[in-house]
């Protein structure tokens, strides 16, 4: 079965394509990536806990302050698929340090920030600079490493993908505990200056990135701005739907219904923009050729699903036991952080796993694995102790290690070696999307399946009805001081109005958090049967070949 449709001048490209490999231990190339993407995808969940902290600081609203959130987003979102383009015109190395510095730059920026508009403006420049830097990573570790032995680099990409944002709610309110929300950004100026100077000194750009720049550069700079204006509105646009949907009640919004609309023509313009490009013979911002290989659409939508599952479990957990548990943010997030040392564990294990077992096997056990911790995970309820909340976690990051480094390696599959830059651009597009969609779905469901458990639970909580006049009676005895004025002719015995109240108001608040935990059964009910659906997917997956070269 031929995994992509290969024309003549394609097989004359690929096999003009000669392996290429760095001058320095492919290992030490891998370390010296992955630091910087690890400090970005911390970023992105370390804020979350501080956001009080933020608005407290700056005087504003919680409300205001989670534009700090949404201005990353956003920004990451938009430069991730056009990465790739960019380093056509400046090469790959250059580019990832141009993003490196622009990260660390912001990041002391945002630490001194006097006002909150300032914040959210150097948190756009961030967001830029760090969207460079995942993909770029990516593509590097393709380059670097054989085909064979690519599992294993994922594997340390991996853990810092999928790590990092266990540990970032954790780190992040220890930081704001002890010391000041202004800290999460000075902390990344040090390991970004320490990037820059080993990227400089190790990282190189493979023949085929070098001869790529040089064309471009004879035929004179061109950029795709009508493509990149429509690409910054698609994705923008849907990072401010997801990210502000629910606030402002969906479609019962105006702006909401206005960005929908216009990231709706946005897209479609897109799409009929970068085909005519193509078939003009420019470089297109986006790859769409990509998407013909039912390899690669199908590795995408394993992505999002990944995304969408592993940042929706991360909000999930934290926000059920501080809110209905009493959990501190500390503790919260030390919740989810044994979980990520188990996927440190588990991930160099996929790696040597990925290059001897067939991925589609590995990602099968992954996502049934996955689907049966969700489904152990809907016996969520309030008499759980900490043990039992982290070993379903941990149990849920041991179906996640099998999973992130096998669709990353069978995404590069009939893929040419001067595409990697493309894939990996929208493979963590993938992931960040999902990842966005995920969060909404979260807040969506809670707010609207909570209600919904209220509603059917009230209609039995009223004066008159047998339970509930029993147990207001035996819990306004408890409250009752025997000094009140009695209520000796109802049938609540003799309390006083003041322990009646107290009791009503305790059965009131139980119903509250008895319906806020059967939505977050429901949510993790709906999580297990989505990521149920992705197993049939891999049956329409060819066997990968073995002793992959580039191209193939």
């Amino acid at each position: 079965m031929e995994l992509a449709p290969n024309t003549a001048a394609q097989t004359t490209q690929q096999a003009a394509e000669v392996p290429w490999r760095p001058r320095i231990n492919p290992w030490i190339v891998a370390l010296t990536v992955t630091l910087a993407t690890f400090m970005e995808v911390l970023d992105s969940s370390i804020a979350n806990v501080a956001l009080p902290h933020i608005a407290g600081g700056l005087g504003a609203t919680q409300d205001e302050a989670t534009w700090v959130l949404t201005a990353y987003l956003v920004a990451n979102a938009v430069i991730l698929p056009a990465g790739a383009y960019m380093t056509t015109f400046i090469g790959r190395k250059k580019f990832y340090m141009i993003c490196v510095a622009l990260f660390g730059i912001s990041s002391a920026l945002c630490g001194i920030a006097p006002t909150l508009p300032i914040l959210v403006f150097c948190r756009i420049l961030q967001g830029i600079g760090g969207g460079g830097l995942a993909p770029s990573e990516q593509a590097i570790l393709a380059d670097t490493f054989e085909p064979a032995k690519r599992g294993q680099a994922f594997a340390l990409y991996g853990l810092a993908v999928v790590c990092a944002p266990a540990i970032g709610p954790t780190l992040g309110g220890y930081i704001t505990d002890n010391f000041d929300w202004r800290w999460i950004f000075y902390l990344n100026v040090p390991i970004c200056l320490l990037s820059l100077y080993l990227t400089s000194r190790i990282v190189e750009d493979p023949p085929y990135v070098k001869k790529q720049v040089e064309e471009t550069q004879k035929g004179g700079l061109k950029l795709d701005f009508i493509g990149f204006a429509l690409l910054g509105l698609t994705f923008g646009s849907l990072e401010f739907i997801l990210d502000k949907g629910q606030e402002d009640d969906w479609f019962g919004s105006h702006l909401i219904t206005f960005f929908v609309c216009l990231m709706a023509v946005a897209f479609v313009s897109m799409i009929w923009w970068e085909i005519k490009e193509l078939r003009a013979g420019r470089r297109p911002i986006l790859n769409l050729t990509l998407f013909g290989r039912r390899v690669f659409s199908i590795s995408f939508g394993l992505m999002f699903v990944l995304g969408f599952s592993l940042y929706a479990t991360t909000l999930l957990i934290p926000q059920f036991v501080q809110t209905l548990m009493g959990y501190t943010a500390e503790l919260a997030g030390l919740v989810l952080s044994p979980a990520g040392f188990m996927m440190m564990a588990m991930m160099p294990v996929v790696g040597v796993l990925s290059g001897k077992v067939d991925p589609r096997k590995l990602i099968g056990y992954g996502f049934t694995m996955l689907t049966l911790s969700l489904l152990w995970m809907g016996n969520l309820n309030l008499q759980l102790s900490y043990g039992q909340l982290v070993f379903m976690r941990m149990f849920q990051a041991s179906g996640l290690a099998f999973l992130f480094i096998p669709i990353n390696t069978i995404a590069y599959i009939g893929v040419k070696q001067s595409e990697n830059n493309d894939v990996s651009g929208l493979t963590n597009l993938a992931r960040n999307i999902g990842a966005s969609c995920g969060t909404a779905f979260v807040a969506t469901m809670l707010t609207r399946r909570t209600a919904a458990h209220e509603n059917s639970m009230i209609r039995k909580l009223v004066p008159g009805s047998p339970g509930f006049d029993r147990n207001v009676k035996a819990l306004a005895g408890r409250y009752s001081s025997g000094n009140g004025a009695g209520v000796n002719n109802g049938p609540f015995g003799g309390a006083s109005h003041g322990a009646i109240h107290q009791a009503q108001a305790a059965i009131y608040n139980q119903m509250h958090a008895q319906a806020a935990t059967l939505s977050y059964v429901d949510i993790i009910h709906d999580l297990a049967l989505f990521c149920a659906c992705m197993i049939p997917l891999l049956f329409l997956l060819p066997k990968p070949p073995k002793n992959l070269k580039p191209g193939h």
